[in-house]
This record gives structure tokens, C-alpha cells and sequence, in this order.
């Protein structure tokens, strides 16, 4: 018997290496003596820090589960936010439809008032063509109860009023070789011709164009139709015009006194 640490300990006896681990086996504790005799501190020291770093490594695998799950319910919240919008957009995309259909439909409307304002414009543009020339004789007819005072104003005596047939008289007996076919037609169609006498009793000519608005047009009749009147007659001819207004571009020819202006008073182009 032997005493070990106050502990009487049968005398063992190792002959093999069978023997050695059986020895072991029957006394765990004197494995671990062994294992110290035997094993390096940073090997012993290996199970405890694996056991460490793998608890770490738990820690930090639930920590990442942890922030896993919470960007999971992050993104299932972002999910429904989107799919609200997603609906929201479809409902906005309705909308979008029905106020499109609705612009057709507008623009269709539109498209019809303009055509037919386009048809009315026309309507009255024809209108006004048809009126035009109604109106333009109504005026002449009205200027023409006042022919003796146009004469009075260039201080003359009014005669008569000459009819279309004694200017085309005019025209054939007299030599227009130099004449445009145009002029001619309408030096015929002169608004008023006023025979008249001056102060010596000599005869005389009052080419007279009428419009509501008297413009450069008229002006230029009326100084060319009393050439054509001086030149088929050989007698002395003025230019004048009459109206209710005059055009302000005008005004110079009128102050040289190349042409006179005779004023038509509303109430005398009035229609009864």
C-alpha cells in the first residue's frame, strides 16, 4: 500500500501501455493530472475559449436574427406602404381616365363650336358681302339728296346729277386708246357726277365718291374721275368725297384741297 495525500493507495503496477490507460480509466482524475503534465497551456485553454467564441458567436447570431427580424417587419411595413400607394396610384390613374375621356370629350365639343363659328363666320362674311353693296347704294342714294350742297360748298350752282348712260357717252366718244379697260368701268360706275355751273355761269363737273368711311381709295376715284370728267368735256371738273367718317391717313390730301370733304350728317343715311 502506498500513501498519497493522506489517501492509501494500492501499489500499482504498469507494464504495458494497455496498462497505463486502464490505470486512467479507473482513476479519471489522474487523467487530467496527465493531461496537464502532458498538453500545453494554450491547448487546455482551447475548449473553454471555443466555448467562449461560440457563445459570442450565439450572442452575436441572435443579435443579427434580432436586426434581421426588425428589417423584416420594416420592409413588411415599406410592403403595405407600397402596396397603399400602389392603390392609391391605381386610383389616381382612374381619375386621370375619366378626366382624359372627359378633355375628349370637351375637345370634341370644341372642335364642333369651332366649326361651327367657322360656318357662322362664313355665313357672315357672305352676309356681309351680300350687305355690302346694298349698304354702299343706300348710302349713295342718301348722299344723293344732298348733291345740290355738295355743289354749294365749292361754291357752284348743282344742275343735275348725271346717270351711268351719259358717262359711257362720255367714254365712246372720246379717244381712250391710253385707258385701262378697268379705269374705264370704273369712271362708269362713279358713285355721283354733279353737272353743275360756276360763278361765270360756265359748266362744270363734281366727281363725288361716297363711302361711311371715306379712305385713300375713294380719294384716288375721285381725283381720277374728275381727270377723265376734265379730259372727255373739256370742261373744269373737282374731286370730292362724303361720308359719315373719314380716315385719318387722309387728311393731308384733304388739307391741300385736291380733293373736298363733305361730311353726311347719321340721320341721312338712316333707313326709314
Amino acid at each position: 500500500m502506498v500513501e498519497s495525500g493522506g489517501e492509501q493507495v494500492q501499489a500499482l503496477e504498469i507494464a504495458t501501455i494497455n496498462d497505463f490507460v486502464r490505470v486512467l480509466d479507473e482513476h479519471p482524475q489522474w487523467l487530467e493530472a496527465v493531461r496537464e503534465r502532458l498538453l500545453p497551456r494554450d491547448v487546455l485553454d482551447l475548449p473553454r475559449q471555443l466555448a467562449d467564441f461560440a457563445a459570442a458567436t450565439e450572442r452575436r447570431f441572435e443579435a443579427v436574427e434580432s436586426l434581421l427580424k426588425a428589417q423584416g417587419r420594416q420592409l413588411e411595413d415599406h410592403g403595405r406602404q407600397l402596396e397603399d400607394h400602389g392603390r392609391q396610384l391605381e386610383d389616381h390613374g382612374r381619375q386621370l381616365e375619366d378626366h382624359g375621356r372627359q378633355l375628349e370629350d370637351h375637345g370634341r365639343q370644341l372642335n364642333q363650336l369651332r366649326t361651327d363659328l367657322e360656318a357662322r363666320g362664313r355665313q357672315l362674311d357672305q352676309l356681309r358681302n351680300d350687305i355690302g353693296p346694298i349698304k354702299a347704294a343706300h348710302v349713295i342714294n342718301a348722299a344723293s339728296r344732298w348733291a345740290y350742297r355738295m355743289a354749294e360748298v365749292q361754291g357752284l350752282e348743282f344742275v343735275d346729277i348725271l346717270e351711268p348712260k351719259d358717262l359711257g357717252a362720255m367714254v365712246r366718244s372720246s379717244d381712250t386708246r391710253d385707258i385701262s379697260d378697268g379705269d374705264l368701268d370704273s369712271f362708269r360706275a362713279a358713285d355721283l357726277v354733279l353737272r353743275a355751273r360756276g360763278p361765270d355761269r360756265t359748266e362744270c363737273y363734281v366727281a363725288v365718291e361716297v363711302s361711311y368711311t371715306v379712305n385713300g381709295r375713294d380719294t384716288r376715284r375721285a381725283i381720277r374721275n374728275a381727270q377723265f370728267l376734265t379730259r372727255f368735256t373739256g370742261c373744269r371738273a373737282y374731286a370730292m368725297v362724303a361720308g359719315l367718317r373719314r380716315d385719318d391717313r387722309i387728311r393731308e390730301v384733304l388739307e391741300s384741297g385736291t380733293v373736298a370733304w363733305f361730311r353726311l350728317l347719321p340721320h341721312v343715311v338712316e333707313v326709314d
